[in-house]
C-alpha cells in the first residue's frame, strides 16, 4: 500500500474533515486513523472499502495501484466544462 497515509490524509483534508470525524464515520478512534496517515498501520479490507466509499475514490487509487488527477472546475461555466469534457474525450479517442 505505496502512499495510503498521504493519500488518506489528502483526501481528509479536502473534505475538511478532522481524523476525529472520520475516526466516527469509520467507528474507530483518533489514534488509529493517525496511525494509517502515518503508515503506522494498515486498514482492513472492510475499512479500506468503507474509506473507498466515504471519499467517492476506488480502493486501487487508496492502495495507488490507479493514478489519476483532478482538475479544478469551479469558477467554470456548464458550458465551459462541457468543452473540456468533450476535448478530452476526443483526446482518450485518438
Amino acid at each position: 500500500m505505496v502512499d495510503f497515509g498521504n493519500r488518506l490524509k489528502t483526501l481528509r483534508l479536502k473534505a475538511n474533515m478532522t481524523q476525529e470525524q472520520l475516526a466516527k464515520k469509520l467507528g474507530l478512534t483518533k489514534s488509529v486513523i493517525s496511525a494509517y496517515e502515518t503508515d503506522l498501520r494498515l486498514p482492513s479490507y472492510d475499512v479500506l472499502i468503507h474509506i473507498a466509499k466515504i471519499y467517492n475514490v476506488t480502493s486501487d487509487y487508496l492502495l495507488g495501484l490507479e493514478q489519476k488527477r483532478e482538475i479544478d472546475l469551479s469558477g467554470l461555466t456548464n458550458d465551459e466544462i462541457e468543452a473540456l469534457l468533450n476535448l478530452i474525450k476526443a483526446m482518450k479517442e485518438r
